[in-house]
């Protein structure tokens, strides 16, 4: 006995019957044009040197601002006094490098529970 699922093969299976594939409907045959459309569109613009030395001196002085700041924030934080005991209780409890507890401590100018508070943040 078939199930109905096998009738409906068969059927399909008869009506093509001059062994040639079903032609599929062509729905999508404009979009390689459109496509062309699109692409050709883009303009080249060319850019003077003028333009280009002027971006190029304005993000080296934007640099050569931040590394001055960069510099004299860490001449800042040399100056300030940590204590050997702090620096060691920071390894200890947060398991942590030596650089990083000290780094940590003078940022918050020595203050052992800022910089703790600040480590767990």
């Amino acid at each position: 006995m078939a199930a109905e699922g096998d009738v409906d093969l068969d059927l399909e299976a008869e009506d093509n019957c001059t062994g040639k594939p079903a032609e599929k409907p062509r729905k999508h045959d404009s979009g390689a044009a459109d496509l062309e459309r699109v692409t050709d569109y883009a303009e080249e613009k060319e850019i003077s040197s003028s333009d280009l030395e002027t971006a190029m001196s304005v993000i080296g002085d934007r640099r050569s601002r931040e590394q001055k700041a960069k510099q004299e924030r860490e001449k800042e934080l040399a100056k300030v006094t940590i204590k050997k005991e702090d620096v060691e209780l920071i390894m200890s409890e947060m398991e942590i490098s030596r650089s990083v507890a000290e780094r940590s401590l003078r940022e918050h100018m020595g203050n052992v529970v800022a910089a703790l508070v600040a480590l767990t943040n």
